[in-house]
């Protein structure tokens, strides 16, 4: 009896089961119940076969979620090969940033895995190419896109887990207008004052910190540091 519940609760199967499709699923999953709740029997039942059924495609849960994370990396836009590095780079940046937003439970994930996996490394390539025909080194090129990739997933991690939504800054400032004495805090009550009162909203931008590094590369470039040398952290690995 127990077994024909569980039957009637699976999902029909839409098509043959395959790798692409099992990740395809368990990103939507992730998506919509949060990563927590993520398991090959949950996943198993929205796809309508057993459980066991999977591991023909992915060797256990890691290496599912190692291609949960290559599924991500594939919606992030290669650099432009048209464009100049910069904006080239810029756009790429900021397609990753909107991926993780899209996929928020994939922002911590991404940056603490040894992501291997085709889109992580072609999108790695795709950066590095595009630094190194510049005339940036390798070992300079490596540590230019962890500095691009570190401020993305820094920024959007924080904006995902941020403890105030945005339509509340006002308000949340004013409450702690009393916490912020002006003999003692005078920068900070200003600036607490300018957000309660509308005259500042508070928000901050990724491209704000992103055009920074972009701007000091640049600025690097100009005066001959690309060329520099120094330990590699291997942008693959992160």
């Amino acid at each position: 009896m127990a077994r024909a519940v569980r039957d009637r609760k699976r999902r029909p199967s839409s098509g043959p089961l395959s790798r692409a499709r099992i990740v395809a699923e368990a990103v939507a999953l992730a998506d919509r119940h949060g990563f927590q709740n993520l398991s090959m029997r949950s996943l198993a039942e929205r796809l309508g076969v057993e459980a066991m059924s999977l591991y023909n495609h992915v060797v256990d849960k890691n290496d599912l979620i190692d291609g949960m994370v290559d599924h991500v990396a594939g919606e992030i836009a290669l650099p432009a090969r048209e464009a100049p590095w910069k904006p080239a780079l810029r756009q790429r940046a900021l397609s990753a940033h909107q991926a993780l937003v899209r996929h928020p439970w994939a922002c911590p994930l991404i940056g603490l895995r040894l992501n291997v996996g085709d889109n992580m490394l072609a999108h790695v390539e795709a950066g590095l190419a595009r630094l190194v025909e510049a005339g940036f080194s390798y070992e300079m090129a490596d540590h230019a896109m962890n500095a691009i990739d570190n401020h993305v997933r820094g920024f959007t991690l924080q904006q995902l887990n941020f403890p105030i939504e945005p339509k509340k800054f006002a308000q949340t400032a004013q409450d702690y207008l009393p916490k912020l004495p002006p003999e003692t805090y005078p920068h900070l009550r200003n600036l607490a004052e300018r957000v309660a009162s509308g005259a500042y909203d508070g928000l901050d931008d990724v491209s704000f910190g992103l055009d920074l590094v972009l701007d000091g590369l640049e600025r690097l470039l100009r005066d001959g540091g690309a060329a520099s040398r120094s330990s590699p952290g291997f942008s693959g690995a992160r």
